[in-house]
């Protein structure tokens, strides 16, 4: 018999996966997996809980919560020998990778994905010892994620994000940064970088309006040195993917990165603190298996994403 390992985070965005738990193992057994779970307890157990699951030769790890828990989940199965498909249940506060991936926003219709959808390949970012399924960015405005204090997003969702982004507006100042990237070069003050695996990010769903998951390319984006109402005018515009145009803007596609900042810099990986720069990026092309829809994927390149159930 097939084994699942649900891996959850228990107090991730309205604690609904919790609350489904008994739904989401029942329909896994009755899809013939023997299912178990996992409930995480603090920082990193999430990645010990997966990097155990690979070396039990499961054969599907479900990562339940939010692009955090995702993020932990996918650390513990990089450059395993042995790495099981990998279902997502979407329950945090964005849920970036979800949308990216067009997966219903409930769990029952998510549970369908998962054991009735298709197998299908994923890059992976691999930054040091560290990795990334979704995002990799640094820049003052990327650091709301992980400032945001947990207990303010469970009870006010997306609204924490902008409430924090509203604090550190003053802050915003540019780095002087250099950057190679494909044999390419980059030299001077930027406000923000993006190194994306995905389309969706922040709840900008057409900010990297060309990523796919498995093109073994990242998607880069950088915001040049600006004041601060032009900022907000390519923000804006990046609502609408109207951005890439922008003279502000350098929106290319690499597969290896390297960043250097001559200021202090930090780095956000899917949405959590990632430590310091100087990084390098390498793509890992293809390295593992998703549990996504049966339909057509706008991640991959395709058209007409799967609704909603």
């Amino acid at each position: 018999m097939k084994r699942a390992r649900l891996i959850y985070n228990p107090s991730s965005g309205r604690e609904q996966v919790k609350k489904y738990l008994p739904y989401i193992l029942e329909n896994l057994e009755k899809s013939g997996y023997e299912a178990s779970a996992h409930a995480t307890t603090g920082k990193d157990c999430a990645t010990k809980a997966a990097r155990t699951a690979c070396e039990r030769g499961f054969d599907l790890i479900i990562a339940a919560g939010g692009d955090g828990t995702i993020n932990e989940v996918v650390q513990g199965m990089v450059n395993q020998e042995h790495r099981p498909a990998l279902g997502i249940l979407p329950g945090g506060t964005t849920n970036d990778f979800a949308r990216a991936l067009n997966l219903p926003k409930t769990i029952p219709g998510a549970c369908k994905v998962i054991v009735e959808g298709r197998r299908v390949t994923s890059d992976v970012g691999q930054v040091g010892d560290a990795s990334f399924i979704n995002i990799a960015a640094g820049g003052t405005l990327t650091e709301l994620t992980y400032e945001v204090p947990s207990r303010l997003k469970t009870m006010i969702g997306q609204l924490a994000y902008y409430v924090k982004g509203f604090e550190k507006l003053p802050r915003i100042k540019p780095v002087d940064v250099t950057i190679h990237y494909d044999g390419e070069v980059f030299e001077g003050e930027i406000m923000l970088f993006l190194v994306a695996n995905t389309n969706s990010v922040g709840g900008f769903e057409k900010l990297a309006p060309n990523a796919t998951i498995n093109d073994g390319k990242f998607d880069m984006l950088i915001l040049k040195k600006t004041n601060l109402a032009d900022a907000v005018r390519v923000v804006t515009a990046a609502l609408r993917g109207e951005h890439i145009s922008d003279d502000r803007v350098i929106y290319t596609q690499a597969s290896e990165i390297l960043i250097e900042p001559k200021e202090e810099m930090l780095l956000n990986l899917d949405g959590e603190y990632g430590g310091k720069l100087p990084s390098r990026f390498v793509n890992l092309k293809g390295h593992i298996d998703l549990m996504l829809p049966n339909e057509h994927l706008a991640c991959l390149g395709e058209k007409n994403p799967l609704e909603d159930d």
